[in-house]
């Protein structure tokens, strides 16, 4: 089996209490990743990277059917095996954050404490996404 086709074992998580609770976890972030995909400003992969976790949790028949989806499943795959953020989503979160902060000077007209909060935050998130590859290393 080569390794796009295998899938986590789902970890010993024998409580059935947990097994739901992680497998409604999935079903709601891949509804939510799913309107993102429609949407401009809700994310998608990271809804769809914490569905995969908690379907590795609940159950090997979605983790592997999220981790082979036409749509979905190439994303996934590239951060998963490579740590990878393409150029293009890369440009819309650094947008969005922006966008974001410049509502709060703006238009919200938020408090300097709070702005300088959301900034630090944002920085640290544009620092994070910047310094993951935009393609696999050769």
């Amino acid at each position: 089996m080569s390794k796009l086709e295998q899938s986590p074992p789902v970890t010993g998580e024998d409580n059935l209490r947990f097994r739901s609770l992680f497998m409604a976890l999935g079903f709601v972030c891949v509804g939510l990743g799913t309107l993102g995909a429609f949407l401009p400003l809700l994310p998608t992969t990271p809804f769809m990277l914490v569905a995969l976790w908690a379907f590795s949790r609940s159950s090997r028949r979605f983790h592997h059917w999220l981790y082979t989806h036409p749509r979905f499943g190439p994303r996934l795959r590239d951060w998963h095996e490579h740590g990878i953020v393409p150029v293009k989503v890369k440009v819309s979160s650094i947008s969005a954050m922006l966008v974001s902060l410049s509502i709060m000077v703006f238009i919200a007209r938020v408090k300097w404490h709070v702005l300088v909060a959301a900034g630090a935050l944002m920085l640290v998130g544009a620092t994070y996404v910047l310094s993951r590859p935009s393609g696999p290393r050769p």
